[in-house]
């Protein structure tokens, strides 16, 4: 079982356009994130998928692997089946880290390589981390997720859930942050990617649920860490505190 890290990276966010090229401590972020994963042990390839010329060359010149994708891609997870399909079609499994993500815990990636050699029927994972009581749970930009006694998922919402009906019941309950980093096989990879949108995936706008309601297993593996993302602007000052 031979796996690759793909790390998508667009240059057009619609909340903050030019992200990966941003500047943080003097150096580019998609750089922050390649030089972290790069550090990760039981994986047998890395790589960038771009659409952007200028981020290709800044990876390029870094002496990292990088393709380029097309610009109609509608997200990360088209950008690891394309370059699965067309430049990296001898791996087995591809983990998803994206492009945004420079606290990125390498432990956690070596999990889910891990988890590929050892269970040979699972097609999907992702992570999630225990959310502390002083957490903003209500936050709708931060995504929750509920799963059985295996570790299987049941459900992904912005909402908080489950919902307590009964206060007194309150503090039996654990909420559970979704992180975004995903594993896959690359034959289920390849075909998620043409299937159509769900009416659980429109309304959350959230496409793992598309996953879910064709039926299919997303073991979830519980991160000790959690990490912060860059999604505006405002998040790059909490990003340098913890580099």
């Amino acid at each position: 079982m031979k796996t690759a890290v793909v790390i998508p990276a667009r240059y057009a966010s619609s909340r903050f356009p030019g992200k990966p090229l941003y500047l943080i401590n003097n150096k580019p972020l998609i750089l922050h994130v390649v030089n972290k994963v790069s550090k990760c042990k039981n994986i047998d390839c890395m790589a960038v998928a771009t659409d952007d010329k200028r981020i290709y060359d800044v990876v390029k010149k870094a002496g990292c692997n990088v393709f380029m994708t097309p610009k109609n891609l509608k997200s990360g997870t088209d950008r690891v089946a394309y370059v699965a399909k067309k430049y990296l079609s001898k791996y087995d499994a591809f983990i998803n880290v994206q492009g945004d993500e420079p606290l990125i815990d390498i432990k956690l990636v070596e999990k889910m390589s891990e988890e590929f050699k050892k269970d040979k029927k699972l097609e999907y994972l992702t992570a999630a981390y225990k959310m502390k009581p002083s957490d903003d749970i209500a936050n709708p930009n931060t995504v929750k997720v509920i799963f059985d006694k295996n570790m299987y998922a049941l459900y992904f919402s912005r909402y908080p859930i489950p919902f307590v009906r009964d206060e007194k019941n309150r503090n039996k309950i654990s909420y559970y942050k979704h992180i975004g980093v995903y594993g896959y096989t690359k034959k289920f990879v390849c075909e998620f990617t043409k299937s159509k949108q769900t009416p659980l995936e429109i309304s959350e706008s959230l496409e793992q649920l598309r996953a879910l309601e064709q039926g299919k297993k997303i073991k979830v593996i519980i991160s000790k860490k959690d990490f912060h993302d860059v999604n505006v602007l405002e998040d790059i000052n909490k990003v340098k505190k913890y580099l």
